[in-house]
């Protein structure tokens, strides 16, 4: 005896269940009108200009898009410049530094101001560590330029004057200067990352910590095995935000440091080295290439960190 079955489904009342979606339908016709602009801008501003310096990247240019082709020419001379391997070593230095400093305090503040009884007191200092993100990256660097003052008059070393402490350079002495600018970084990002990890800190679920505490663990324990492997994601999260911000650092030490990177090249980053061949030297083709090289870097780096991530998450 066999049963036959019905479905009770209209084709006509739900034609996305029964059949593929096409991909423009008179439906949609008003969501894409109102994506348009946006879509325009992408394409024109964004899309275009990456497909126009990649094709440039394999020319000899100086303006424009015009120009001899010279094939791999361009990516060879800036593999082989010890220069570019200077900022890519600045680069990698300052940025491993500021954003393993930057993460770890900023989650320890975090977790410490989110322990704090009293709502007040929580937002007072949520209000106090976030103000120096609302100061531009130009204006922190001009402020750090007088606390980081070589003589006896900068505020840091008068500091340490008190204390027998000769005067450091601390931007115009190599040995110093990569890791000033690594503490005017830590100073400008550390509110910002606080706001985000103690905004994670409220979904960690209350059950676990009591849950925990049944079983005597004290806070540092709770902090260790609850806190820090619950927020894993935010904190890959903010550590592949903070690489590719620190990949691209160009600001503060051309303010600091001018197009040489000095103190002797020791602030020379990357990008700082793609804009004085592009703006400075006029070679258009060398700068995409260092551009596209950069951003191979950029993106390999982003994807094992990504990789270690989901890694861990199975594990």
């Amino acid at each position: 005896m066999s049963v036959e079955i019905k479905s009770s489904i209209n084709p006509q009342t739900y034609p996305s269940t029964l059949s593929r979606k096409k991909f423009f339908t008179r439906r949609d016709l008003a969501g894409y009108l109102f994506s348009a602009p946006l879509l325009i801008g992408i394409a024109v501003f964004s899309i275009y200009p990456m497909i126009g310096a990649f094709i440039l990247s394999f020319k000899k240019s100086s303006k424009s898009f015009e120009g001899n082709w010279t094939g791999l020419s361009n990516y060879k001379y800036v593999l082989t410049d010890s220069l570019f391997w200077k900022s890519i070593y600045n680069t990698f230095y300052m940025g491993i530094l500021s954003v393993f400093f930057g993460v770890t305090f900023s989650f320890i503040l975090a977790s410490l101001i989110h322990n704090i009884s009293k709502s007040k007191w929580r937002n007072f200092f949520k209000g106090v560590y976030f103000l120096p993100n609302v100061v531009s990256l130009v204006a922190t660097s001009i402020l750090f330029t007088f606390l980081f003052n070589p003589g006896e008059e900068g505020l840091l070393n008068y500091v340490l004057g008190l204390v027998g402490i000769e005067p450091i350079g601390w931007f115009t002495d190599p040995k110093y200067a990569r890791f000033s600018i690594v503490l005017m970084t830590l100073w400008g990002m550390l509110g910002y990352n606080t706001i985000i990890f103690i905004a994670a800190l409220t979904s960690v679920p209350k059950d676990l910590y009591e849950a925990a505490e049944v079983d005597g663990a004290n806070w540092l324990k709770k902090w260790f095995y609850i806190t820090v492997p619950y927020l894993r994601p935010i904190i890959i999260f903010m550590v592949i935000i903070g690489t590719i911000n620190a990949m691209k650092r160009f600001t503060d030490v051309w303010l600091i440091g001018g197009t040489a990177g000095n103190p002797a090249g020791s602030l020379m980053t990357a990008v700082l080295y793609i804009y004085r061949n592009g703006f400075l030297s006029s070679q258009m083709g060398i700068a995409t290439a260092a551009s596209y090289i950069l951003f191979f870097f950029i993106l390999v780096l982003t994807i094992v960190l990504m990789f270690t991530n989901k890694k861990s998450n199975l594990d």
